[in-house]
């Protein structure tokens, strides 16, 4: 399972040039004017975790395979998306298909890049996007109640919940909110995340300054991060140039080095992947050998068995118990052998509860 985040913003803000840099790839076009990316571009990378290269120092992996993040880079929005305008309708189907939003406000001044609503604001920009956003949740639930309505008088249980649900939606989008604010019982969740409104997904400010701000941040961050504060939502700071410049060097050590004279402890990239992790409620576990070292994702809260079928759906069909040993554990103890004798390695059955950095060998029969 990987990560799948929609990267939205109006045009020009430096959606493509940060897309370009966290996949590391010409894919998207950064160009200096509206549309420049028609079709959605999809990028995978993989998700830096430096405890990998110390597992699989330790068991002589040949291979490490870190897990996957996918991140979508969605063409500029602009005001009137809701209705239509700048191929806003196409954008927003985009919008629906991802787990989590991206959306990247430009905190930085340029004479030479035209801005849109022809000045620099974002907590504006801000504003614009997700009145576009919250409008266009507006029109599909306005369109869905009443076919709704009507199944909810019969006896179709399902329909009477998602009912509910709608009917709590709109009170809170005809307020001017976002369907995320909708008051949600806990047995609604999984019908509520079905619904697939825009405005529930969880978001991520990407603040994006100029090059000689990337470590400081600046008065146009600093007010997002107090908005992000106020609605629980993820915010990081970061430079699209800079990320681009480090994207384009070819060693760790020559990226480590260039963080380091411009003030910045790890590049943008992976602050993103840690707020997404958080945002969306993710762990990752290992699965270690002489043959590879891979890394695996799997929602907070998901069992041994469920982690075993984020592997392969027979694992998790025929899971008897899984060999458990924490990466820290792992790590201290040298290696399996290690935590065994220092009875450091558990058998976990179906009931347990994956934690962050677990080290499993999964028994099971198909």
């Amino acid at each position: 399972m990987g990560f799948n985040c929609g990267i939205v913003g109006l045009p020009n803000v430096g959606k493509s040039t940060l897309f370009n840099a966290l996949t590391a790839t010409a894919a998207a076009e950064a160009a200096n004017y509206p549309f420049c990316t028609i079709e959605p571009n999809v990028g995978r990378v993989g998700v830096p975790d430096e405890r990998m290269a110390k597992l699989a120092k330790i068991a002589g992996s040949a291979q490490l395979l870190p897990t996957q993040l996918e991140f979508v880079d969605i063409a500029g929005l602009v005001k009137g998306a809701s209705k239509g305008e700048g191929l806003g309708n196409k954008f927003l189907s985009h919008i629906r298909e991802v787990d989590a939003i991206v959306h990247v406000l430009r905190c930085f001044e340029d004479g030479d890049i035209v801005h849109v609503e022809g000045s620099v604001d974002p907590l504006r920009d801000a504003e614009i996007i997700e009145i576009e956003l919250m409008l266009a949740d507006l029109e599909s639930v306005e369109k869905r109640l009443p076919n709704m309505e009507k199944k909810a008088k019969g006896a179709d249980k399902e329909a009477k919940t998602q009912y509910e649900i709608m009917k709590k939606v709109y009170e809170v989008l005809a307020a001017g909110k976002p369907a995320r604010l909708a008051k949600i019982d806990a047995d609604e969740e999984k019908d509520f995340r079905l619904l697939q409104f825009i405005t529930a997904k969880p978001i991520m400010y990407v603040c994006n300054v100029s090059e000689d701000e990337a470590a400081t941040g600046n008065e146009f961050s600093t007010k997002i991060e107090a908005k992000a504060k106020l609605e629980g939502a993820a915010c990081v700071v970061i430079s699209a140039k800079i990320e681009e410049e480090i994207s384009s060097l070819g060693s760790d050590e020559e990226k480590k080095e260039f963080l380091e004279t411009i003030g910045l402890a790890e590049a943008g990239l992976v602050r993103i992947i840690k707020s997404g992790y958080n945002l969306l409620g993710l762990l990752t576990f290992f699965t270690v050998g002489p043959k590879e070292c891979h890394a695996w994702t799997v929602k907070k809260g998901s069992s041994a068995p469920q982690a075993a079928g984020a592997i392969h759906t027979d694992f998790e069909k025929g899971f008897i118990r899984a060999e458990t040993i924490s990466c820290e554990d792992y790590i201290k103890y040298n290696g399996e052998q290690g935590c065994k004798e220092a009875g450091k390695m558990r058998l976990e059955g179906k009931e347990y509860i994956t934690q962050d950095g677990d080290v499993y060998h999964f028994r099971f029969n198909v």
